[in-house]
């Protein structure tokens, strides 16, 4: 006769189940105790104050200062003189300076016996349209405007070679190029107002020193009077 097994003792029939449940919980407490945290304890310290009854405290000592009384005021004089004020004063009279009715006014002068001074206008024409230019010593000999003109030119390019000198610093240094000069014959033919504009101050006081050399001229006229003529030339610093 075989034997049968009953199927609900068999123990084999819910194995994976179990499997399932157990490694569910060792998962679950593996799980707490990675994320489980301990923080330390703090220590508490209590400071206990004592309080002592007897307390011994230095006083200072401090010193009186004794200051003497002021003095008393003086006494009042018993008996008050009075003064009696004899002089005299002068009064100040103020007249007035206004003038009535009845009052005569000296005769005024006559206007035409007033003489009045003229005073003389410098009158500024450009070189290039001045009926005459002023002349530079030499060029008295010249004949019409235009001729003075190119003897004034001329005349003053070889006073600027005659009187260059290059500057040292500037040679040194290697500084070049054209300064600007313009200046003023005035109606006396004078040179004045001289004003110059290039590259360096040491070309420009080169420039200035050259053209404050010029002789006096001939001042240039315009219609009989001697007027100021303004003049521009450019002066060229080259290092060859």
């Amino acid at each position: 006769m075989q034997v049968k097994k009953n199927p609900k003792v068999d123990l084999n029939r819910n194995r994976g189940l179990y499997f399932v449940i157990g490694l569910t919980v060792v998962l679950f407490l593996t799980w707490r105790a990675l994320e489980y945290k301990s923080y330390p304890t703090d220590t508490i310290t209590l400071d206990i104050a004592q309080a002592v009854d007897d307390l011994k405290e230095d006083v200072p000592v401090t010193e009186i200062i004794k200051t003497t009384p002021p003095p008393p005021p003086p006494a009042a004089p018993e008996v008050i003189e009075v003064v009696e004020d004899t002089e005299e004063i002068e009064e100040t009279i103020i007249e007035s300076t206004e003038t009535s009715q009845e009052s005569v006014i000296e005769e005024v002068m006559d206007v035409d016996d007033v003489e009045v001074g003229e005073e003389e206008e410098d009158i500024v024409v450009p070189f290039a349209v001045i009926e005459n230019v002023p002349i530079y010593p030499g060029c008295e000999n010249a004949k019409g405007n235009d001729e003075r003109k190119a003897c004034f030119q001329k005349m003053i390019q070889a006073h600027i070679v005659k009187e260059f000198t290059y500057p040292e610093s500037a040679l040194e240094l290697g500084i070049k190029g054209k300064v600007f000069v313009q200046f003023m014959i005035n109606s006396k033919g004078v040179v004045e107002s001289i004003r110059t504009r290039g590259p360096d101050k040491l070309l420009e006081k080169e420039a200035h020193r050259i053209i404050a050399s010029l002789p006096n001229m001939t001042p240039g006229m315009q219609r009989g009077k001697s007027v100021k003529v303004p003049y521009s030339i450019p002066i060229n610093f080259m290092i060859q």
